[in-house]
Order: structure tokens, then C-alpha cells, then sequence
């Protein structure tokens, strides 16, 4: 049972054959400028990201207006702007909460994606599907997960991709 009472959500850009890059160095330059906008809003509303140490190499510098925290080996070089942790999720989340902190965005990859799925620390996903197709890459979850979602909404971004928000059943 988690004890934390804050809501964490899973946010990702989906190619409509449900990879979310080509490799582990792929940028997200592929999404489209409406998915970045929505990313960047609903990270910023949030005030924490937590992420890989690739995807974060991805992005190449911290993102403004959060608070950065990036799951890394712990000899890995500090950052200006980022905290490095290898927490197990709950312990994490617990931390952020006692600095005040009531939503948190999950940000990638594959792996971290999977780590917060497993604990059963998400609440919501956003998923944005975007009109692409890799054939093959990474997977949004590199584990067998049986996890029931319930579709809260489906948006249209612009006339190509849609937002879809799910509640994790718990």
C-alpha cells in the first residue's frame, strides 16, 4: 500500500505503432510542436520530472521551471539543476513529497517508465500518438506488465495526432 498522497503521471509521445524512439540516442524530434507545448505545460504544472539517464542525455540540459530528477549510476557527474537517485519509486516519491510537491511527471524511457509502472506508483497516463510509423525501436514498456486503464479523455492536438488520457486502475 502507498502511502503518498500525490498524483503521478506517465507522460509520452507514441508513434501510432507504439514505439516512443528508434533507439536509446534517439531525440524526440519526431513529436509534433502541439505534443511539446502540451508536454512542457503539464510538466511545468507539475513542478517535478523524473526520468532516465538517456533520456535526460536526449534532452541535454534540465528543464526549466522543474525540478529534475534523473535515476543514474551514482558515480554519474552532478549537474547543476538535477538530482541524481537510484530510490526504489515509492521512497522517491515519498522524498518529493515531504519538499512539498503534489504531481509528479514521469518522463522516460522504457526502463524508468517500467520501474514506476511496476511499483504501482502511476495514476494517469498521457499518451500522445503521433501520425509515424518506426517499424521497430523502443517499446513504451520493456517489461510484461497487466495493468487496466480506464480512457478519461481523447483530445485532438492538431489534425494529425490526439492525447489520450487514462486513469490507472488500481
Amino acid at each position: 500500500m502507498l502511502l503518498y498522497h500525490m498524483k503521478t503521471f506517465l507522460i509520452a509521445a507514441i508513434t501510432a505503432d507504439g514505439f516512443i524512439a528508434r533507439n536509446s540516442n534517439h531525440l524526440a524530434d519526431w513529436t509534433s510542436k502541439e505534443d511539446k507545448q502540451f508536454f512542457t505545460q503539464k510538466t511545468k504544472q507539475a513542478g517535478v520530472v523524473i526520468m532516465g539517464l538517456n533520456t535526460y542525455k536526449t534532452i541535454g540540459k534540465p528543464l526549466l521551471g522543474r525540478h529534475n530528477v534523473v535515476y543514474a549510476p551514482p558515480n554519474q557527474e552532478q549537474r547543476e539543476g538535477v538530482e541524481i537517485t537510484q530510490k526504489p519509486p515509492q521512497e522517491l516519491l515519498k522524498d518529493l513529497e515531504n519538499k512539498g510537491y503534489s504531481e509528479i511527471a514521469i518522463c522516460g524511457g522504457a526502463t524508468i517508465y517500467t520501474l514506476f509502472m511496476e511499483a504501482g506508483a502511476v495514476d494517469k497516463l498521457y499518451l500522445t500518438v503521433e501520425p509515424i510509423l518506426f517499424g521497430s525501436g523502443i517499446h513504451l514498456f520493456n517489461k510484461e506488465l497487466n495493468v487496466k486503464l480506464e480512457l478519461e479523455s481523447t483530445q485532438k492536438l492538431n489534425e494529425q495526432s490526439i492525447l489520450l488520457e487514462y486513469n490507472v486502475i488500481k
